[in-house]
Formats: structure tokens, sequence, C-alpha cells
């Protein structure tokens, strides 16, 4: 994270120039590794001629893509072998793993005749059964193999809901400028029915109703759309409800739908850092392309580093040109110094399944899908990308977060009549069960109070278990909520927590109008956190400007908060911005807030 991201905070777009290469459109990108022998052979797709590359990168051991030259007829003790093989892989992939049948270790694209791919796939189907997985062919492709027969590589998503889990799940944050067309293209997504041309679809997504009224969000709200194990829209078409959706489903999105207008922008940030989204989705409008928050919007992702991809709507509005010019500006921007990205424009369903993989495996790539919420136009494209788009943790990061003591982060707070108190949030680490005892805080004057987890609910489904990195709803009962705020957090009892009310961190100045000093004031937002601090300290200088970096003491001017070492910081106060992490905190002690007294029998809530 450096000082160039501040151009996209302080609005200045600086031509590309040299800039990074070419713009990848579809399979036109060969794949890493693939040489100057890419250039030489060609591959053949259902869409027609393409130079495909001869080779795919060289197959990892870690990961959930297998590469397998053909499968027919192996032994009993080779099956056994490959089913091991496969669960290892869905492990990997936390249920999901890609199989390329026609493709030799090194990544040599071989390709089987259609006999011996049809014995290969009915080999996989039978390791899928074993498992209890369902395969689904995501394309195939024929190559040039000098060979008078024609040979296939197949490309097979195998797709298993792993056994501690109701369905996979993945968060995906949406961002743009307001009038975008982001909640729009939620409500066609989990509704299942376009819109109108004035804006019918959104209806369902708004909370309030001067957000009707306007058409605007203001808050943030979640829809869900899911994928059964053959990779068919799971939605509300069929009038189902929430419940049977998730009991379809094999595997679960979950959109954040954010606010786009610059008033807001405070309620933008908190989604974008409490509710820790896997990826989030740029929309920008066709007819009036990169304007108001879309560039602060691509700057905020990217320097809380989430990886994004852009859907450009409304290309109905607007002629073919238009919309090339702006799929041009977005390109420009994408490949600057500032965000250094490699654009791949989706035309296809090949060419969204290739997006869809590269996205994950490098974080230079930035897909590019251009639709239509009235028409329909390029819709299944979005939802091909989003059926195979994998988790970025793997099974063995998840499992080291489960074992860590329970902490959840309370990011809202409700009253349900015949509930009681509920608070929704993300659980950042461990495991919390119904019926647990945890403690909140702080609170105001420092003391974390014990409470009981009656109930758990994940997308509005009963759940008894809820694990690291899951997002969730719990009831409290009669826990008073008065005591309650966002930007606490739930914690075991056995963690002892650290809190503070002064800390330290190592910052980048993304935009400021003048000079920075102490004194000065800004909102901090680190995860749920989100409360305005003063600048006590900027060491080894008296000021800083726009682009410098330096170590600066904060102080919460209100109520300490529970921070930890290396989190992700963003501050802001009017035009003024700038991102970094915590490096040093000055906690408060137990005996000074009174921690040790809170957890006594005697005074504590239950």
């Amino acid at each position: 994270m450096d000082s160039r991201v501040s151009e996209l905070f302080g609005g200045c777009c600086r031509p590309a120039g040299g800039g990074a290469g070419g713009a990848l459109r579809g399979r036109g990108g060969a794949a890493p590794g693939s040489g100057s022998k890419a250039k030489k052979k060609n591959g053949r797709s259902r869409g027609g001629k393409a130079n495909n590359p001869p080779y795919l990168p060289p197959e990892a051991e870690d990961g959930n893509i297998e590469y397998k030259l053909k499968l027919v007829n192996p032994s009993q003790y080779r099956f056994e072998h490959l089913v091991t093989q496969m669960k290892w892989r869905l492990q990997e992939g936390r249920g999901e793993a890609v199989y390329q049948i026609g493709v030799e270790d090194n990544g040599l694209l071989v390709g089987l005749s259609e006999e011996e791919m049809r014995a290969s796939l009915k080999t996989l189907r039978r390791m899928a059964e074993k498992v209890g997985a369902d395969i689904t062919v995501l394309r195939e492709r024929e190559v040039d193999y000098d060979s008078d027969v024609p040979r296939k590589i197949t490309e097979v998503l195998v797709r298993k809901v792993p056994d501690n889990q109701q369905f996979l799940d993945l968060r995906v944050a949406v961002l743009g400028n307001v009038d975008s067309g982001k909640s729009t293209l939620l409500g066609v997504l989990t509704q299942g029915e376009l819109d109108n041309g004035r804006g019918r679809a959104r209806l369902n997504l708004f909370r309030h109703l001067h957000e009707i009224q306007s058409g605007r969000t203001s808050s943030i709200s979640f829809e869900i759309l899911g994928f059964n194990s053959k990779g068919e829209v799971v939605n509300y078409s069929d009038s189902r409800t929430a419940e049977e959706i998730c009991e379809s489903s094999s595997k679960m999105i979950t959109f954040i739908d954010l606010a786009g207008h610059h008033k807001y922008l405070k309620t933008t940030i908190f989604g974008l850092t409490s509710y820790c989204p896997d990826f989030a989705m740029l929309v920008v409008s066709a007819n009036t392309g990169i304007a108001g928050t879309t560039r602060e919007h691509l700057g905020l992702a990217m320097a809380l580093k989430v990886p994004f991809f852009i859907v450009i709507s409304k290309v109905d509005l607007c002629s073919k040109a238009t919309v090339e010019r702006t799929v041009k500006q977005l390109e420009r921007i994408l490949k600057q110094p500032g965000c250094n990205k490699l654009p791949l424009l989706v035309n296809s369903d090949d060419d969204a399944v290739t997006a869809a993989q590269q996205f994950a495996q490098s974080p230079n790539i930035t897909p590019i899908f251009t639709l239509s919420s009235v028409s329909g136009e390029n819709l299944d494209l979005l939802k091909v990308f989003l059926n195979i788009l994998p988790p970025l943790t793997n099974s063995k990061e998840q499992e080291e977060l489960m074992q860590q003591l329970t902490e959840f982060q309370v990011d809202e707070i409700y009253t349900v009549p015949e509930v009681g108190t509920v608070v929704g949030g993300t659980l950042s680490s461990g495991i919390c069960r119904e019926g647990e005892n945890l403690v909140v805080g702080p609170t105001d004057d420092g003391k974390f109070l014990r409470l009981k987890v009656c109930s758990i609910q994940r997308n509005r489904s009963a759940c008894r278990v809820l694990r690291a990195g899951q997002a969730a709803t719990l009831a409290l009962g009669p826990f008073d909520r008065s005591l309650l705020r966002k930007g606490m957090v739930m914690v075991s009892p056995e963690m002892n927590p650290t809190i503070c009310s002064v800390f330290e961190a190592e910052i980048v100045l993304l935009f400021h109008a003048t000079t920075f000093r102490k004194g000065f004031q800004v909102t901090v937002h680190v995860g749920n956190v989100r409360q305005t601090a003063i600048v006590e300290k900027i060491h080894g200088k008296d000021k800083l400007r726009t682009g410098e970096k330096a170590v600066v003491r904060f102080r919460f001017i209100k109520h300490p908060e529970y921070l930890k070492i290396g989190a992700k910081l963003l501050f802001r106060e009017g035009v003024t911005k700038g991102i970094g992490h915590v490096t040093d905190l000055q906690a408060i002690t137990t005996k000074e807030n009174g921690l040790e007294e809170s957890l006594g029998p005697g005074q504590l809530s239950f």
C-alpha cells in the first residue's frame, strides 16, 4: 500500500502513458508460463478459432486445481488413491475443486480422444460419488497436438459442501457511484426478474421509506444468491423463502449493498471495514462513466486490499461506442501506476470461467462485465463467474482461525419481539455455539459484561455452530440493549481482552488540502471500530503533506476500544483521507479498566 493510491482519492486521473500492457480481452491473454509457443499453435474452442496456449502453469501441490492426463479404467488401488487426492483438493478449495482432464502435470495441453474423454469423465463421476460430491462440466476445448484425431481437454468443477458446513459462503461488497444501478442489479440477481427501467427491481432491497421515495440507498442491506451443486441459480424467483434458498443451495453469495452517495460515505467505509467482504463489485453506469464517488470507492477497495471486479451497467441506454468509451476509460485508470491492474473484458462463458480462475489466483487481474438489468444482456456471464469464484482463504488458514479463542465483532444491534436483544456481525476467530457464555465490551468505562448466546441464525436460517469467518446474528435474550454499541466485541472469558484509548499507527496521508498536524481530529475506522480520534504526536516530523508516511499517535476522544496490532486502519475528515496499520497499543491494564471487578459474579449482567 503506497501513496500512489492517493491519486484515486484526490480526484486526479493521470493518463496511462506507457503503463501496463494492453488489456486482456477474453482468451487473448496467455497463461503464465506459456512463453512464445502460444503464438505458434492454434487451439479451437466451441466459440470458433482462438489462440489457446499449449501450456498451462505447472500443477501446484497446494490449491484446488488438479491436472489429469486421463482416467481410463483405473485399478482399484489407483481409484482409491484418486479419491484420496480429490478429498485433498476439495479440502484445499473449502468444498470446490477444478479438474483439467487431458492435461499433463507440467501443464502441457495434450487432449484426449472422444472415447477416452468419455471414460475419464465416467471415472471422475465415480470418484465424486464416492466422496459425496457433484460435478459440472465448465467447458471443453479442442487442441492441436500433432494428431489427425480431434483431441479435447475438459474443465470440470467438483463441489461438495464440507461436512461441518451448511453451504459454501462468499461475501461480496457492492460499490459504485449514486444512480449507477447497484441496488437494481442486486434486485434482478436475487429476485430473478428483470427491471422495468424505472427501478422496480430494487424496491425489495430498501430498508427505509426515504430510500424508496428517493431511490437512493442510505443504509447497509444484505441480499443472498444461491447456487445448487449443479451450478444452477437459486433465488426468490420461485417464491422461495430465505430458509428454502439456504437449504437448496450448496454455495451462497451474500451481497452487501452499500451506499453510493458521498454524504453516506462513512456508512460505505463501515461496510467495507467491518463486514470483511471476500470481494468487491464496483458498478459503473455505462452512460455516465467514472463519475462522483466511483474513483473514491475504487481507492477504498485498493487501500483495504479487497479484490474487486467491475460491472458496467445500463448498456441498454447507450450506443456501442459509448460503452466502449467507458470500458477504455476504466482500462486507462486500472493500468495507471496507482492501480497497476490488468483488465480482463468478459464477452463469453469461456471468458467468465477464465476470469473467475485468474481473478482468484492473481490479485492484479480485474474482470470487467458489460450488462443490462433491463434487457438481461450478459447477466448470465456474471452468474457463471459468481458460481465458479473460489474462496480466497484455504482450509488450513480456516482451521488455524477456528483453533483460536472466540471473537465476534458487533456490527448491528436489534430488538426483536419475543426474542429480545439480537446482535449481527462476523466471527473473526474461534467457534461460537448455542448456549455459550461470552463477555462483551468494552463499555464506556472500559468494562466487559457477561452474556449468554441463546440462538444463532445465518442468512435467516437457524444454525447451531458458527465458525471463524462466518457472518451471523446472535440472540442474547433479555440482555439490556442500551449496554451495547457498534464496535464492541464478544470474546471468550479466557481471552482477557486488552483495550486502549491511545494507540500508534504507521500511516500514509492519501489526501489533505494543507498540512496534517498535531491536534487534528479525524474519524478512525479499524475493523468494526469507528470513533473520532485526535492526533497527539507525529514521530520525527512536525507536519505531514499528501503522500507522506509517518508513525502517528492517536487518542480516542470518547471511550476505549478493542484493537489489535497489525489491524488495517483508515481515517478521514472532510476531504482528508489516510490509510495504515496499527503498530502499538497503550493497553489499559486489568486494574485500570476494572475488569476484575466487572467480572465478579455479583456485578455482571447475564
